[in-house]
């Protein structure tokens, strides 16, 4: 059964369409890549995905035991969170809010969940460091595995590899690869960057408000759409 499944959703601003006839669904283990050019609905269609934004039409259905308390969010990062005042580890471990319920303190659990993630995300070293000391590199991989702490199912991730240089993009995106295949934690994420972005997807969406394709990477990468944006060459 589908963790998530759109059913020809509309998602608008002000009563006016942003993106339209969106129908697909994201299974446990899926790495879906979602794709399209500034303005295509890509991030409207993000935060519907984490209940941050109602459907003007349509449904989108949680399935497979999923609740939305149980998906890891990383947003864009905002200048405010780039100079945030607290420590790697506290950030990271604030990723384990919602397992909390009504305790009031983070506790052992909390704590190893916490440390496997800064394990993960090769931050081992920097845990004590000030989170605003960071580059922007480490930053965005302290706030990757904040949001990996809030889920054990299904990480939803808004252009992780935004203003980062191309190598430092490169490590991130294989780091998101490994989660995916080795935790076996299901991935959605929107990126400008095609060609990193589709070595280790399993399936692309792309978007320029409406649906242009959702298949397979394998199939996307074969068609005139997916050779324009990836070499371009006209479709």
């Amino acid at each position: 059964m589908a963790y998530i499944s759109c059913r020809d959703v509309t998602l608008a601003y002000d009563r006016r369409p942003v993106v339209t006839g969106l129908t697909f669904s994201v299974n446990p283990g899926d790495y879906l890549c979602i794709v399209g050019e500034n303005g295509s609905g890509k991030s409207t269609l993000v935060k519907a995905l984490v209940g941050l934004k109602t459907p003007a039409q349509g449904e989108i259905e949680f399935g497979d035991g999923l609740r939305p308390t149980e998906i890891g969010y990383l947003p864009q990062q905002t200048e405010i969170q780039r100079s945030f005042p607290a420590s790697v580890f506290e950030i990271v471990r604030s990723g384990c809010m919602s397992r909390l319920g009504k305790r009031p303190f983070f506790g052992a659990n909390e704590r190893r969940r916490a440390e496997s993630a800064l394990s993960r995300f090769r931050l081992d070293a920097l845990k004590r460091r000030p989170y605003g000391e960071l580059s922007g590199g480490q930053q965005q991989r302290v706030l990757l595995a904040r949001a990996f702490c809030a889920t054990e199912k299904l990480l939803v991730l808004d252009e992780p590899g935004a203003s980062l240089d191309p190598l430092v993009t490169k490590e991130l995106y294989e780091i998101i690869q490994t989660v995916n295949a080795e935790e076996r934690i299901t991935i959605v994420m929107i990126s400008h960057d095609i060609h990193n972005a589709v070595i280790g997807a399993s399936h692309i969406l792309h978007l320029n408000n409406r649906p242009l394709f959702f298949r397979p990477t394998a199939e996307y990468v074969k068609t005139p759409l997916g050779r324009f944006y990836q070499e371009g060459t006209q479709p």
